[in-house]
């Protein structure tokens, strides 16, 4: 059994131990409300937050199940606070927005009944901006969730409230979602383990479910190994989801093998950086990556600088573009209503009236340089192994600022163009598992994604138990709460 407080073991410890009863549900439930009471009212990252006596009395019955040999899931004991753009039956499912304030959800979607079969005790949801949309976790229902490397500033997002929850060890896990990097910016942001994955690995539930949008689920975690452990728990085909892909068996156990810390001697890394000198960045963003880049040479990977041979600026306007569409036609409903549109915030209006200007055709050719700035990708990873990228061009900013006004000297244009770095990722499919990379001079943190060909999970987390493997230096450092 793990020395030291339980909010510290990994996930894996903690629901190994909960089986063999040498700590119960009920043990590792109140030390990580106790963790919460500590560093939760500062940093705002669980919302929705269940009573503790019932959390106290859903443990008892957890351990009730273990002492009369009952069957147990893989995360039978564990609590969880589920990301608020997912409903889980009986807590609050609001989306952070005004629209839905007060709204109690009264079904589990796919990713909570995922969860709760595999045995979690959801404790209360995890914050996000409005609707998820930006990198910025803050709304007017919840308010903003805080960095615990600096409370001052943004914790990321759209997962932001997962991350720092993570990050502070208010839970074991976390999930999350990522369109235009939600899973990633917040992870390398927060210092943990943030997985996009491809289409379909994990199934989620949308308005449309044959035109899908580029938006996943994924798995957040402080090591790898809990990252596939999650993963396993979420991946697989749904009936319901005529598009989920298939991830059971031989396909995840290869995965969960691949975990074990995989030599990189001769793989061949592309290292993008700035894409050519095509997307900005501030000062020291790269340099704080440049670590991630020596431990995989360290390792014996050979690592170059190179970039998918398409034009950026079109790639870039495929996702403006595309991103309308998709997440325009989802709220065209709210916007239709007037008292309804009022409440919506400018970023919510100004994609659903991009849209407007769209025409099927115009979609058909904005899918075509989709496809051929992913077709340039997947060129790219037939030379390469890896496709490393930053999770984002900047740090972190103080929570007043919605979204950087510029960014390396150039003016932004959108709320999510400063997340350029892996809004290009999205659009070319492939899964992309953001690592700890390094920290500024002021000591905040940044990451990389190691990103592999479509479908290729596997890959993604035998590079990152690798990276894992050699980054220990990295990943003993503590934020604030951490302590």
């Amino acid at each position: 059994m793990p020395s030291g407080p339980i909010t510290d073991w990994t996930a894996r410890a903690i629901a190994a131990a909960i089986a063999a009863r040498q700590v119960s549900a009920v043990e590792v439930m109140t030390a990580f409300l106790d963790r919460i009471d500590v560093a939760n009212p500062r940093l705002n990252a669980i919302v929705g937050m269940r009573d503790r006596a019932a959390l106290l009395a859903e443990a008892a019955a957890a351990d009730a199940v273990v002492a009369r040999g009952g069957p147990l899931g893989p995360l039978h004991g564990l609590p969880h606070a589920v990301k608020d753009l997912e409903p889980v039956a009986g807590l609050p499912f609001t989306m952070g927005t005004p629209i839905m304030a007060g709204n109690v959800a009264r079904h589990d979607g796919i990713l909570a009944e995922r969860l709760r079969r595999a045995g979690v005790t959801f404790i209360g949801k995890t914050n996000t901006p409005e609707f998820g949309l930006g990198s910025h976790s803050y709304n007017p229902v919840w308010g903003v969730t805080r960095n615990p490397w600096n409370p001052a500033l943004s914790a990321g997002g759209s997962s932001g409230g997962a991350a720092v929850a993570l990050a502070t060890h208010m839970v074991p896990l976390a999930d999350g979602s990522d369109y235009g990097g939600s899973l990633r910016n917040p992870a390398g942001w927060n210092a943990v383990f943030g997985f996009r994955t491809s289409l379909g690995r994990i199934p989620s539930e949308g308005h449309d479910d044959w035109i899908p949008s580029p938006g996943v689920t994924g798995p957040m975690a402080r090591n790898v190994g809990d990252l596939a452990l999650l993963l396993s728990v979420l991946a697989g085909w749904d009936a319901r989801m005529p598009l989920s892909m298939e991830s059971s068996g031989p396909s995840l156990a290869a995965a969960l093998r691949a975990v074990e810390p995989a030599a990189m001697k001769g793989k061949r890394i592309a290292w993008s950086g700035n894409f050519g000198g095509a997307v900005p960045f501030d000062p020291g963003v790269l340099d704080a990556c440049k670590p991630a880049l020596d431990r995989f040479a360290a390792m014996g990977a050979h690592v170059e600088e190179a970039n998918p041979d398409f034009p950026v600026a079109e790639a870039w306007r495929a996702f403006v573009g595309l991103r309308h569409w998709h997440n325009g036609s989802g709220m065209l409903p709210l916007y239709n209503d007037p008292a309804r549109r009022a409440l919506l915030k400018p970023e919510a209006i100004w994609e659903v009236e991009g849209g407007f200007a769209l025409s099927g055709y115009d979609v058909a050719a904005l899918s075509a340089i989709q496809t051929g700035w992913s077709r340039a990708v997947a060129a790219l990873l037939r030379k390469y192994d890896y496709w490393i990228v930053p999770t984002a061009q900047v740090f972190p900013f103080p929570v007043e600022t919605h979204w950087p006004a510029t960014v390396g000297g150039q003016t932004m244009h959108s709320y999510h163009e400063w997340m350029q770095a892996v809004c290009l990722v999205t659009l070319s499919g492939c899964p992309s598992l953001a690592v700890p990379a390094g920290f500024s001079p002021a000591g905040l943190p940044m990451g990389v994604q190691i990103i592999a060909p479509v479908h290729g999970e596997a890959q993604c987390l035998a590079a990152a138990a690798a990276y894992e493997a050699a980054a220990g230096d990295l990943l003993g450092q503590r934020n604030h709460f951490d302590s």
